[in-house]
């Protein structure tokens, strides 16, 4: 099978059209479909449905695919090995973390990352769903719960410390709450049911009210706990909120409340083994820790 045609067959199969495919490729949708109609007949299969609606892969399709899945995968870790035997860390590295760690936190400090390494080409990719670092969607993670998956690497980067924390605006507006009783007379803000939370015990301040018999005033559900930051800037209400999201650039909230303090959870550098030797991620992962050296939290 020639290496040419399979990598167009990916391409197609990866974006789900010829169109997108040959911008990915800058080659033409013609060019495209003429090597995709050659793989298909030097195989003598067919590896596509042709829909009105765009291409969906047969069953030789996908199990092409895997292949090409994997030898792509390779390749990628290939290169960034090249790259990293080098005398500079250089080449792509791909972050991810949630949505909250990594808008409040993380990206403030790129920047001084970026100029210190100006050839690792940084992306961040940010969501609380857990990305599959063994099928390389990210190099490496910052994650608030120890990997499960196996064959990964993990260091352990800082304790998560919780509190409750208003906006002054809210706070000249509606009071300062003395105890946990004061807060019946106060909005709440917490996070939504509908979606699986970033950490356990995520909505630890509304279950110790319900222990106490205290109802808020008023809650407002958030499915995001940088959402839930925003809201409280804005002065809607109070929330339980880790303490990373105070000192930040343009954050301004107040503690309320110190006796009552959060369950506390550690974070995780993780990677794939295979990386085990990666400049970039060595460099990276030493930044990170210095940050967090000049952290108040």
């Amino acid at each position: 099978m020639d290496w040419d045609k399979l990598r167009i067959f990916h391409a197609v199969a990866e974006a789900g059209s010829f169109t997108h495919a040959g911008e990915a490729l800058n080659l033409s949708q013609s060019a495209i479909s003429r090597q995709v109609s050659a793989l298909e007949h030097d195989l003598g299969v067919p590896l596509f449905h042709r829909h009105a609606r765009g291409l969906v892969l047969t069953e030789q399709g996908e199990l092409l695919f895997g292949t090409t899945r994997d030898v792509v995968q390779k390749l990628a870790t290939a290169q960034a090995m090249l790259m990293d035997s080098t005398e500079r860390p250089r080449g792509v590295l791909k972050v991810t973390t949630t949505v909250a760690l990594g808008s409040i936190w993380l990206t403030p400090r790129v920047k001084q990352f970026m100029e210190f390494y100006p050839e690792v080409r940084l992306t961040l990719l940010l969501t609380d769903e857990e990305i599959d670092l063994g099928m390389r969607e990210a190099d490496v993670a910052i994650r608030l719960n120890p990997p499960t998956q196996p064959d990964l690497v993990q260091r352990s980067l800082m304790t998560m410390h919780n509190h409750v924390y208003a906006a002054p605006e809210y706070l000249k507006t509606h009071g300062m709450p003395g105890s946990m009783e004061d807060l019946r007379n106060h909005n709440l803000i917490m996070y939504g049911e509908d979606l699986r939370p970033p950490t356990a015990h995520v909505n630890w301040l509304m279950e110790r009210l319900r222990k106490a018999g205290v109802t808020p005033r008023n809650v407002l559900k958030v499915n995001n706990i940088y959402g839930i930051f925003r809201a409280v800037q804005s002065g809607i209400g109070v929330a339980a909120l880790p303490d990373y999201t105070i000192g930040q650039v343009g954050s301004n909230l107040v503690r309320i409340v110190p006796e009552l303090a959060g369950p506390t959870y550690d974070t995780y550098f993780v990677y794939p083994a295979e990386l085990r030797s990666s400049k970039r991620v060595a460099v990276f992962r030493d930044f990170l820790l210095a940050q967090i050296n000049e952290s108040l939290f």
